[in-house]
C-alpha cells in the first residue's frame, strides 16, 4: 500500500507480474475510487463543456462517454477526462491529483451560467473490472448481459433512489467495464465480485495500481503528469483526434496555430535492447544529440521487452529511427516503433 494523491492505495496484491497476465488472459478487478467523478446539471452544461473541452460535445448522445482533454488557454493540458452525458445531467471523471485543480477550474469558467457543478467524489466508488472474460463472468457473477453495450457507452440501474452506472471502458488495453455506485454498496459489490476470503471466485482477482500502469504502458494509453502536463499540448500529445478545431474552445488558437506551423515534438514508442528500464526524464539521443525525453518505461510482461514512451524532436520520430537512451549513466540502443506496442484482438 502506499499514499497516491491523498489516497491509500494497493501497489500490488499478488504481484504486478501475475496481475498483468491475469487481467490480459482472465479478469481483474481495480479499485480506481481515487478518481474524481463530478456531476454537472443545468441547461448551460452542454455549451460549458464545449467550451472547457477539446471534443466536440454538441448534441453528445446520451448513455455515451467522450474522452477529452481540459486546457489552458495556451494549450497546455490541465487534465484528460472522460465526459458522460445522461439523460438529466452530465458527467466528468478526471484523475485524482488533479481533482481538486479542474473543479476549481470548471467552477471558475461557469460562475454567471446555469451550471450546477457537485463533487461526488467521496459519496461514491468506482470499481473497474477488466480482462477478455469480463463481459462473460458479468453475466454469471451480477446476472447482467453487457454484451450489447458498445465501448463507452453505458447503462444506469436504478436501486430506489440510488444508482449503479456501467461503463464499458477502460485503462488496461483490454475489454471491461468501469461501475460507480454509491460508497456504501462498494463492500457488497466487491465481495460479490471476489468471492469470500476462504473461498475467493476461482478467476476474478484483484490487482493494484502496479500492473494498471504496466497494462496501459503497453496500450500506450497516457497518463497525466508522465505523457500528459500543462507543458505538453493535445496534439503533441497525439491526441488530436479528440480535439475539434473548427468549434472555439479554451486553448484552440494555439493549437490552430501549431497545426498550421507542424509539430516540433512527437509522442512515439521506444523498444530498447535488453532488459534494462528506461525511466521517466531519461534522456533520449540521435547518436551524440539529445533530440528527446522518456516520460514513461517499463520491461513490458507481455512482450518480454523493455518499452517505454517518450517525447522527440519531429524529424526522428518515424518508425525504425535508431536512437539511444540513457539509462544509469549509460547509453541503450533503441528503436522508434509504432503505437500502441499491444493491441488486444477483437472478439
Amino acid at each position: 500500500m502506499v499514499p497516491f494523491a491523498g489516497w491509500e492505495m494497493p501497489v500490488c496484491f499478488a504481484g504486478i507480474n501475475d496481475e498483468h497476465h491475469h487481467t490480459r488472459t482472465a479478469c481483474s478487478v481495480f479499485d480506481v475510487s481515487h478518481m474524481g467523478r463530478l456531476k454537472l446539471t443545468g441547461d448551460g452544461c452542454e455549451s460549458f463543456l464545449n467550451l472547457v473541452c477539446t471534443r466536440d460535445l454538441k448534441g453528445a448522445e446520451a448513455g455515451r462517454s467522450y474522452y477529452s482533454n481540459i486546457c489552458r488557454e495556451d494549450g497546455g493540458i490541465l487534465d484528460d477526462v472522460i465526459v458522460s452525458r445522461f439523460a438529466d445531467r452530465w458527467g466528468v471523471v478526471c484523475n485524482a491529483s488533479n481533482r481538486e485543480k479542474i473543479l476549481n477550474w470548471l467552477r471558475r469558467h461557469a460562475e454567471g451560467k446555469d451550471v450546477k457543478i457537485v463533487d461526488e467524489t467521496f459519496s461514491t466508488a468506482m470499481v473497474a473490472c477488466q480482462g477478455p472474460r469480463t463481459i462473460e463472468l458479468a453475466r454469471e457473477v451480477a446476472d447482467t448481459d453487457l454484451s450489447s453495450l458498445g465501448r463507452y457507452k453505458f447503462l444506469v440501474r436504478e436501486l430506489g433512489p440510488l444508482q449503479i452506472i456501467t461503463y464499458r471502458s477502460g485503462y488496461t488495453g483490454e475489454d471491461g467495464v468501469e461501475v460507480v455506485l454509491p460508497a456504501v454498496l462498494a463492500n457488497g459489490l466487491v465481495g460479490r465480485l471476489l468471492g469470500a476470503p476462504e473461498q475467493p471466485h476461482p478467476t476474478i482477482k484483484p490487482a493494484g495500481l502496479g500492473s494498471r500502469d504496466t497494462l496501459r504502458l503497453e496500450a500506450a494509453m497516457p497518463l497525466y503528469g508522465h505523457e500528459l502536463t500543462e507543458d505538453v499540448d493535445s496534439l503533441t500529445a497525439g491526441l488530436d483526434w479528440c480535439v475539434d478545431l473548427n468549434k472555439d474552445f479554451i486553448g484552440a488558437e494555439p493549437m490552430r496555430k501549431l497545426k498550421a506551423q507542424g509539430l516540433r515534438r512527437v509522442r512515439v514508442g521506444l523498444e530498447l535492447d535488453g532488459r534494462r528500464i528506461a525511466r521517466q526524464h531519461a534522456a533520449v539521443f540521435a547518436e551524440d544529440q539529445p533530440v528527446g525525453e522518456v516520460t514513461s518505461g517499463t520491461l513490458s510482461p507481455t512482450l518480454g521487452k523493455s518499452i517505454a514512451m517518450a517525447y522527440v524532436a519531429a524529424e526522428q520520430s518515424v518508425a525504425g529511427t535508431e536512437l539511444s537512451v540513457e539509462v544509469s549513466g549509460k547509453r541503450v540502443a533503441s528503436v522508434v516503433v509504432k503505437l500502441p506496442f499491444y493491441k488486444r484482438a477483437k472478439s
